[in-house]
């Protein structure tokens, strides 16, 4: 009492404060929900020394209670790999027509005159629609084609340089061709080697029949079967002694003048290259539907259709003909309200530089599901455990029911995730996003781990 007397009061308010704050927890302490603490999942994920020597976030999500079973490092950022494609997903359903579109083009005397559109489907072996080719083999007006709008690199930022040799890593540009690629047909005869017919090298388009070179021999250094340097179309050939047949797809490199004689070529007609600006009014073919290219995309996880779709959009949307301007719009436009802010760099998911959170992947599932659940998307176009897509072989029903896993790959070195909705044996339709970075075991490692967390919610939730 006598200490209290003798001691001003503003001496003690901090002593007080002190005193008050020794009954809380640490600020520095990790507090965990409860329902994840006593969690049965927590004691997997406790318990495995997969997840322990991965970084692993995880987050299960009731969206019809809007609330959040589990959560494990959700709020973390990890490199996505193709889960970004369920971002270029939702905005191709926003922002894309039921058809795409396939040509701008605008008739001066007797020309007529004609830009890309990005659409992917232009000669693509897996798509039937013609109708920008059979608008282009029919008309009678003089074809020129310009590119002067496009405003994009042809490889997305923080692709690894040294894929281009390769499809999951084929150029992008303004008007796609065959996919881009050229399909060459291998076969094995004492040797193996590129098939011959009678008319020369079976390759598709024939166009790069007259490309196909023998590879010189580089003295202590074997020669690679295909090769085509960075800037050009010459494919350097060294066949190999080997007991396989397949075919081969090569990704070329775009030019105006590549586009302009691969279609005089096809249209068995000149087309000419033209630097002319795209005025604001053009008229506009639309092709091939929406939902058949989605599908394509999200099914084998198809790099560049997901990177076509931007560039798509955003001749769509009269926005400058890169895929940035179409993130930047599409990401101010309907993702402002979520928790952290995604780090969206290309279509595909082949840039090291996106960063998504599990929530955030979360997020847009939720607004997939609530905006697009009426016309059955989630199960007509994503993969399906154990069915179809890039889970065929994993996450099929233990008991031979109906898939219950339908959600969206990614993966790279050391890199995998899984996102999407997973139906429990009641019914239930639950959200989720498992996303595994930096592991340096085999990828199947990780996803029999993954199996063992998605089949126990099944069953339990």
């Amino acid at each position: 009492m006598l200490f209290l007397k003798r001691t001003p009061l503003f001496f003690l308010l901090p002593l007080l404060l002190l005193m008050g704050c020794k009954s809380t927890e640490p600020v520095s302490e990790e507090v965990r929900p409860e329902q994840e603490e006593h969690s049965p999942i927590a004691l997997i994920f406790d318990s495995s020394t997969v997840f322990s020597d991965n970084f692993t976030g995880f987050i299960l999500h009731d969206p019809e209670k809007d609330t959040t079973l589990f959560q494990r490092y959700a709020d973390k950022y990890f490199t996505p790999a193709s889960n970004t494609k369920l971002f270029t997903f939702y905005a191709a359903l926003k922002q894309l027509p039921d058809s795409l579109p396939a040509l701008d083009y605008i008739i001066n005397g007797d020309s007529l005159i004609f830009w890309g559109t990005g659409d992917p489907t232009f000669l693509h072996p897996d798509f039937s629609d013609t109708t920008a080719y059979s608008f282009l083999k029919n008309t009678p007006y003089e074809l020129y084609y310009s590119d002067n709008h496009y405003e994009d690199e042809l490889l997305g930022p923080g692709w690894a340089w040294g894929d281009y040799q390769y499809y999951y890593s084929t150029e992008k540009s303004p008007f796609p061709m065959y996919g881009n690629v050229a399909e060459i047909e291998i076969q094995e005869i004492s040797q193996t080697k590129i098939a011959e017919n009678e008319e020369g090298y079976m390759i598709k388009p024939e166009y790069f029949r007259s490309n196909i070179e023998m590879a010189e021999q580089r003295p202590g250094k074997e020669s690679p079967f295909l090769y085509r340097d960075f800037n050009n179309n010459t494919i350097e050939y060294s066949p190999k002694a080997d007991t396989i047949q397949y075919t081969s797809y090569r990704p070329f490199h775009y030019t105006p003048e590549l586009i302009t004689n691969l279609l005089s070529d096809t249209l068995n007609k000149k087309v000419t290259y033209i630097d002319r600006i795209k005025p604001e009014k053009v008229n506009r073919l639309y092709g091939n539907e929406k939902d058949t290219v989605l599908t394509r995309m999200l099914q084998p996880s198809d790099n560049f259709l997901a990177e076509q779709l931007l560039l798509n959009i955003a001749a769509e949307q009269n926005l400058p003909m890169n895929s940035g301007a179409v993130i930047a719009n599409t990401s101010a436009e309907f993702f402002n309200d979520f928790s952290k802010e995604p780090v969206w760099r290309d279509g595909s998911g082949l840039s090291r530089y996106n960063m998504f959170t599990p929530t955030n992947m979360v997020e847009l599932l939720k607004l997939i599901d609530s905006e697009f659940e009426k016309d059955s998307l989630l199960f007509r176009h994503l993969p399906a455990g154990g069915s179809s897509g890039t889970i065929r072989s994993w996450y099929a029903n233990r008991e031979g029911g109906e898939p219950y896993i339908f959600a969206k790959t990614g993966t790279l070195s050391n890199n995998h995730c899984l996102s999407g909705y997973l139906i429990t044996r009641t019914g239930r339709k639950l959200i989720f996003s498992f996303m595994n970075n930096h592991y340096i075991t085999s990828s199947s490692v990780v996803k029999e781990e993954m199996e063992k967390v998605l089949w126990f919610i099944h069953q339990n939730y």
